[in-house]
């Protein structure tokens, strides 16, 4: 099977391979009008739960890339339907570690998003960029009194222009790690739940999916994990130094998503 030319879905991660900070790269445009005349399906992945999908919609709309907003996959969605999917009846009140649009997701799952540390069933954790110490106390003890405790996404940095990067969930959840002594569940990327998720939601089978990313460590994991194709990118975290011995090894390794380009056409 040539992995490339067979796929039927492509799968995008955003930051750092669509776009970097409010910077669209090079030939994205390109290859969606490529897959586009092709009839090659395709959508946009995240982990950044910092937005929601209709912002993720917004903000690809004002990089040029109009889409239809079931074609954007959130990792805060996909957390918020695995804990509804996996909970008690009478379990529905959460404390959430995030944005605004991460606790408006939460409420359109039907949850009771709190601010209190009473009578909490779930603690969830994502990309914080409104991170308070109150809101690292309040977690630090809900974990410590046993409340289920969740992340988005084990991602350590987000990328930016010119080579810059912010903290990420993951470096919120190391810092509750060396506070508490205990790690969330992740739903997010690298957790093979998002391409079940995806699979069944685009009636897709996985031997027909191409993952296409900037991290080795949560893109190129949850493709190996998953037994999918992996296309990483080197235009955000990853850099080709860290290539040298790597224990998850990506099936292409390009410069950027314009390379794609010429993949489809080889």
């Amino acid at each position: 099977m040539n992995k490339i030319k067979e796929t039927k879905l492509f799968i995008f991660d955003m930051d750092g391979t669509i776009y970097l900070g409010n910077e669209l790269i090079d030939g994205v445009v390109k290859l969606l009008n490529t897959l586009s005349k092709r009839a090659i399906d395709y959508i946009f992945l995240t982990n950044n739960s910092s937005k929601n999908s209709e912002d993720y919609k917004i903000k690809l709309a004002n990089l040029g890339i109009q889409t239809e907003l079931k074609k954007i996959v959130n990792a805060g969605e996909v957390t918020a339907d695995y804990i509804k999917n996996n909970k008690k009846t009478d379990q529905n009140r959460v404390y959430v570690v995030g944005t605004q649009s991460l606790k408006k997701v939460f409420e359109n799952y039907g949850f009771e998003v709190v601010n209190s540390r009473k009578n909490v069933d779930f603690l969830v954790l994502g990309f914080d960029t409104t991170l308070t110490y109150q809101k690292l106390w309040d977690a630090h003890y809900l974990i410590n009194n046993g409340v289920q405790y969740f992340a988005t996404n084990p991602d350590r940095v987000c990328p930016l222009e010119k080579g810059r990067s912010m903290p990420d969930c993951g470096a919120i959840a190391s810092l509750l790690k060396t506070s508490s002594g205990q790690m969330p569940k992740v739903i997010g990327k690298p957790n093979v739940e998002m391409i079940n998720y995806i699979s069944e939601r685009f009636a897709v089978n996985k031997s027909y999916i191409t993952m296409v990313g900037d991290r080795l460590y949560t893109d190129i994991k949850m493709a190996e994990d998953s037994k999918i194709n992996s296309i990483l990118v080197l235009s955000g975290e990853t850099k080709r130094s860290d290539l040298k011995n790597p224990t998850i090894k990506p099936d292409f390794v390009l410069k950027n998503i314009a390379e794609l380009n010429y993949l489809l056409k080889g």
